[in-house]
């Protein structure tokens, strides 16, 4: 959620929908690199002569690797603001624009603001979901349609691989409807990609077909990814003095739904049962989305939306 609070802070209003989802989009799109390659990458261990238990751990150690190279990547190559970072800005005695409140109290701020909690419940329901597909998918083509294990590692890595540009899409959507229009756009647009999430993963939980169940996970992963951006377009403009409290608060949902989406999978012990709840559950989210709408100006700037 640094990311996200990040991108807010330094991108303008007319394209920070933009910058929120493709930040976030690619980062998703990790997992779908990393559900396709981490079996090569073992593979390659066990043809180096490690067995398969110590090789998924070998195999480990390149991401984590990866990871540590881009902190310093990051660390060296970006800056707190527009203006350039903060210690640096206030020893000049530069006057800048504080981006709010920060710690206990921007968490408290954010807390009383009811359309951080409606998009806690939209970001479970789309980003939750996005998760859960990660966790089964795979085994659900094993399991219901009988492909091998590379088979269905590249069919659940493709829904992966859609956010390579799905959920910046989404954002850029969000940034073009406020532009015709004003800050609702924006919340009509999220509406629309839930109920088209929800249409369908309710179709993928009941086609028999491997074809069509593919077809059918692409269509509702498009509406699912590019809603997750859609959702982190509007984050900026619920409150500006708590906007580091907001992005966390409808972050954390999205890790709660896919907590949730376990524990019904748990419950009902069948995959297809489950996608069938979950579906119906998205279309009941899609209820908050039009909850977060805002009675405001046509002109759209954070700082009317905190107002």
């Amino acid at each position: 959620m640094i990311t996200q609070y990040h991108t807010s802070v330094m991108f303008g209003p007319k394209v920070v929908g933009t910058a929120n989802a493709a930040s976030a989009g690619w980062g998703n799109s990790g997992g779908g690199v990393a559900q396709a390659t981490m079996p090569l990458i073992m593979g390659a261990m066990v043809m180096l002569g490690v067995n398969e238990t110590l090789g998924w751990r070998a195999a480990l150690v390149v991401p984590g690797v990866l990871m540590l190279i881009m902190a310093v990547v990051y660390y060296k190559f970006t800056q707190d603001c527009p203006e350039g970072n903060y210690a640096e800005l206030r020893a000049a005695g530069i006057p800048f624009e504080a981006s709010g409140k920060g710690g206990w109290a921007s968490f408290t701020e954010a807390c009383k603001n009811y359309r951080a909690w409606l998009l806690f419940i939209t970001y479970g329901a789309c980003f939750g979901i996005e998760l859960f597909i990660h966790n089964v998918a795979a085994t659900y083509y094993v399991d219901h349609f009988g492909l091998t294990l590379k088979g269905a590692g590249m069919a659940a890595g493709s829904f992966g691989l859609l956010a390579l540009f799905a959920r910046a899409l989404g954002g850029w959507l969000s940034d073009r409807a406020a532009a015709r229009g004003d800050l609702n756009s924006r919340v009509n647009l999220l509406f629309i990609l839930m109920v088209g999430e929800g249409l369908g993963l309710l179709w993928f939980s009941q086609t028999a077909d491997v074809t069509m169940a593919i077809v059918a996970m692409l269509a509702f992963g498009l509406c699912t990814h590019m809603a997750c951006g859609s959702t982190y377009a509007l984050v900026p403009f619920v409150n500006k003095r708590a906007l580091g409290g907001v992005a966390g608060i409808v972050g954390a949902g999205g890790n709660v739904g896919a907590v949730l989406a376990g524990f019904l999978m748990k419950g009902t012990g069948n995959v297809q049962q489950t996608l069938l709840i979950l579906g119906c559950a998205v279309l009941g989210a899609a209820v908050c989305a039009i909850g977060v709408r805002f009675n405001l100006p046509s002109v759209e700037t954070p700082a009317a939306a905190a107002a």
